[in-house]
């Protein structure tokens, strides 16, 4: 039952799939497995940064059919890119792991359980459209299509993306500001060199 024959897979394709769709034009990973599914379709629950999503898991915000979207954790939100495995693992602690689906423009470790969806680009920070989802918005991800979508009409995006306004940067000095400034985004490997023509 652990390891299986080439004639019964737990997946017949590989468990690594780039998604596209109004919700990641420039890609998103997943790592689906098979057994959570390929196909997951909820409620946006939209936190800005792992510590709130944290809070939310924790105290019983989240509930069976929520897409948990944690944004502002790209390669220049961040800044930095952080391993969104506290939350999955906390989703997974709470018995949701089956029930519950999470996306950022945050990344994942190999350890990480469940429907889960990282690497969105654009990210949020540079007003992907990632920073346009709110609460009660219907998203789907479909691991067969390699499609994730946000189920909102483009001129209610358009309408959004007109109203969003960058946050603050989280640094104005030292590092992880000029990290910031520099990063190019997760489809680009968030190199800080991009530009040097290497």
């Amino acid at each position: 039952e652990i390891v299986r024959p080439f004639s019964d897979p737990i997946k017949k394709t590989g468990h690594l799939v780039v998604l596209r769709g109004n919700l990641a034009p420039g890609g998103a990973v997943a790592k689906i497995s098979g057994k959570e599914g390929e196909c997951f379709e909820g409620t946006a629950k939209v936190y800005g940064a792992e510590e709130e999503a944290m809070k939310a898991i924790l105290t019983g915000k989240i509930v069976k059919g929520d897409v948990v979207v944690i944004r502002y954790e790209g390669p220049r939100g961040g800044p930095g890119m952080r391993e969104m495995l506290a939350p999955t693992s906390a989703i997974m602690g709470e018995g949701l792991g089956k029930d519950v689906a999470l996306i950022t423009d945050g990344r994942f470790s190999g350890g990480t359980h469940g429907f889960v969806v990282g690497h969105i680009t654009p990210e949020a920070y540079d007003g992907g459209p990632l920073a346009l989802v709110k609460d009660g918005d219907r998203i789907v991800i479909d691991a067969k299509a390699k499609e994730m979508r946000l189920v909102v009409s483009a001129a209610e995006l358009k309408r959004r993306a007109k109203a969003w306004r960058r946050p603050k940067p989280r640094y104005t000095r030292g590092v992880l500001a000029k990290f910031a400034f520099l990063a190019k985004d997760a489809s680009h490997g968030a190199v800080t060199d991009g530009g040097l023509g290497f």
